[in-house]
């Protein structure tokens, strides 16, 4: 099984990122669970243990300094160079870049050895990983500064940088259990469940790369107060959040149909 999936990843280049962070990831299972079906419920777990999503929702992160998929860097962002059309972030999801990252080609592949063995351990485990990934704007930040890594900032006096705000100080900064946020977005967001998982591949990709834009150019204006910054974005946070999970779900009840 891990044979498999080294063989199949072994052309991808790894560079360091880190994805939304380990309350991020359990927040998006979660609310994944609460969309997937009976079927698609009793099959994950059945995999990974009760409630396995939430558990493992971390792993590829804690994995990827460990010589088991040491290729997996990369996996879990496609930096995009900044002024891009819609059709040529579009174009992306099909003619993967060379440079960048592998997301949308480590997705992709992923679900295919799930069809394929839909009680493939590491490939749902990655692919439930990645597939909230997909939806943290900064990892489809901008090639040069490796998806804000080097966009060096403070959180609350303690340096920070832009990325590691979007994927873990924004969320840390709510102050609620994983649990807590899981079911304040669902109560908020419900009644759009059904247009999110409505909307293709292509629309939520480009919609993801307008969102980081806007947060590329909000940073430019040089706003360094942390509460107005949190206040400014909770908003956006909070829908890319939601669409994780319903995404998730959506693409874990086709696979278990």
């Amino acid at each position: 099984m891990r044979k498999t999936l080294v063989i199949i990843f072994s052309v991808l280049l790894s560079i360091p990122s880190f994805a939304w962070g380990p309350e991020g990831h359990r927040i998006v299972a979660k609310i994944a669970y609460a969309y997937m079906n009976k079927k698609a419920v009793k099959q994950v777990d059945k995999v990974l243990g009760k409630s396995g999503l939430v558990f493992w929702a971390n792993w590829p992160d804690e994995i990827k300094s460990d010589t088991i998929y040491p290729n997996s860097f990369d996996w879990h962002f496609q930096d995009m160079e900044a002024g891009l059309t819609d059709e040529q972030v579009a174009n992306m999801l099909t003619d993967y870049p060379a440079v960048g990252g592998n997301m949308f080609r480590a997705l992709d592949s992923l679900q295919i050895l799930l069809k394929d063995d839909k009680t493939n351990f590491d490939a749902l485990r990655f692919f439930a990983h990645i597939s909230g990934d997909r939806y943290c704007p900064m990892h489809m930040g901008h090639l040069e500064d490796k998806g804000g890594n080097t966009i060096k900032l403070k959180w609350f006096s303690t340096p920070t940088n832009l990325h590691r705000i979007w994927d873990e100080n924004l969320i840390d900064f709510r102050g609620y259990s994983y649990t807590e946020y899981a079911q304040i977005l669902i109560d908020r967001f419900d009644g759009e469940r059904k247009a999110i998982e409505a909307m293709t591949q292509e629309e939520l990709t480009i919609n993801n790369y307008h969102i980081t834009s806007a947060i590329y150019a909000y940073n430019d204006l040089g706003d360094t107060n942390t509460y107005h910054y949190a206040y400014r974005w909770k908003d956006t946070l909070d829908k890319q959040l939601f669409i994780a999970g319903v995404r998730l779900a959506k693409s874990l009840n086709e696979i278990y149909k």
